[in-house]
C-alpha cells in the first residue's frame, strides 16, 4: 500500500504539526493586532509583528473555491481520483484560507460556499492530516 506523503515540519510550522497530531486545528496568530496567518509566517503581512502564538480554531468554514483533480502526480492519490481540492475560509476571519481536499465527497456534490468541517487523517501511526468533509 502506498502511503500519502507525511508532512515534514520545520521550525516555522512545527506547533501547526504538533497541534493537528494531538486532534487540534491551531493556527498561527500575531499577538500584537490579532490576525491569523497560514501558512506560519515569520513577520505578520498587517502590522510586521515577530511575536506570534498558535490558538486553536474552530475547524469550520466554507468552500471558498476547487478544482477537481484528475491528474495524481502521486501514486498514493490515483485509486482516488478524480477528487474535489478546495481552499477553505475558516470561520475565524475572512481572508484565512486553508487548502484542503474533501475526503468522503462526490464530485458532484462540491459547491462554492457549503459548509465544511475539520477531520483528522492518520497517516502513519501518530502522524495526521487536517481535512474537511461536508457538512451534512
Amino acid at each position: 500500500m502506498v502511503h500519502k506523503p507525511v508532512p515534514e515540519p520545520d521550525e516555522l510550522t512545527k506547533p501547526f504539526w504538533d497541534a493537528v497530531d494531538a486532534g487540534r486545528l491551531e493556527v498561527q496568530r500575531c499577538v500584537k493586532c490579532r490576525h491569523f496567518n497560514h501558512p506560519p509566517v515569520d513577520i505578520c503581512p498587517r502590522c510586521h509583528s515577530m511575536e506570534h502564538a498558535f490558538e486553536q480554531v474552530s475547524g469550520t468554514g466554507k468552500i471558498y473555491s476547487f478544482t477537481i483533480t484528475h491528474d495524481a502526480r502521486q501514486p498514493a492519490f490515483t485509486e482516488i481520483q478524480p477528487y474535489p481540492v478546495a481552499v477553505i475560509e475558516l470561520d475565524e476571519e475572512p481572508g484565512l484560507f486553508m487548502l484542503t481536499n474533501i475526503p468522503g465527497a462526490e464530485v458532484e456534490e462540491v459547491k462554492t460556499g457549503l459548509s465544511v468541517e475539520v477531520e483528522f487523517e492518520e497517516l502513519v501511526p501518530g502522524r495526521f492530516i487536517p481535512q474537511f468533509h461536508l457538512q451534512r
